[in-house]
């Protein structure tokens, strides 16, 4: 390649890094910023999967499942390794996936695949208070919100998105919420997500 080729190239290549935005996402209730709530974003073009965080792993802890929420691609394989010094039986009825892992103890693991897009309510069939979910998703742009209720996704291309924010305590059809959002060449965009949120049975702390 010469070297008016090569100029050419890095021009459009810096000119397509420029033509992307930053998605700014706050989750708040009425008790202050959300937690493990999943954003997710509908965009026109089609990236790979995202590199998500690694291992994928939901461990039985102190009688709960961690993290309370984990965010998976399609396709992934969780493992779920048991911490407690008493045995488990990991369930879910959930139609994205049904599943069950019978009674297995301290140190063991078991792992399952996540092929259909969708939440993942998670159970132990020994302890109630055990209570956790599995979000799988199908698009490249998600991100969960940490401890002060903000999401932000890099990278988005220009133009009019749909964005979608999901917590398993929402009351909204679908446990969701759908906005949108127009995107310029780059800079940040901030979107505002008031959430009313059901009081979990079990789990009462951070929501």
């Amino acid at each position: 390649m010469n070297r008016a080729a090569l100029a050419l190239a890095a021009l459009l290549a810096s000119a397509a890094s420029a033509s992307a935005a930053d998605l700014d996402v706050f989750v708040h209730s009425a008790k202050g910023p959300v937690t493990d709530a999943v954003v997710t974003v509908d965009a026109a073009d089609k990236k790979p999967p995202a590199k998500f965080a690694q291992p994928l792993v939901v461990t039985q802890h102190n009688l709960q499942f961690e993290p309370f929420v984990l965010l998976v691609p399609v396709g992934a394989e969780v493992t779920f390794p048991n911490a407690d010094t008493v045995r488990h039986h990991v369930y879910s009825f959930s139609p994205a996936k049904t599943f069950e892992l019978k009674l297995y103890g301290r140190e063991q693991a078991r792992t399952v695949k996540f092929d259909k897009a969708g939440a993942v309510a998670l159970g132990c069939n020994i302890h109630d208070q055990m209570v956790a979910f599995i979000k799988v998703v199908d698009t490249a742009y998600a991100v969960k919100t940490g401890a002060d209720g903000h999401a932000v996704i890099h990278g988005l291309p220009p133009g009019a998105v749909t964005v979608h924010v999901w917590h398993p305590y929402m009351k909204t059809p679908g446990n969701e919420q759908k906005l949108s959002a127009s995107l310029a060449a780059s800079g940040v965009v901030a979107k505002d997500v008031a959430a009313d949120l059901r009081t979990p049975a079990m789990r009462m702390s951070g929501y």
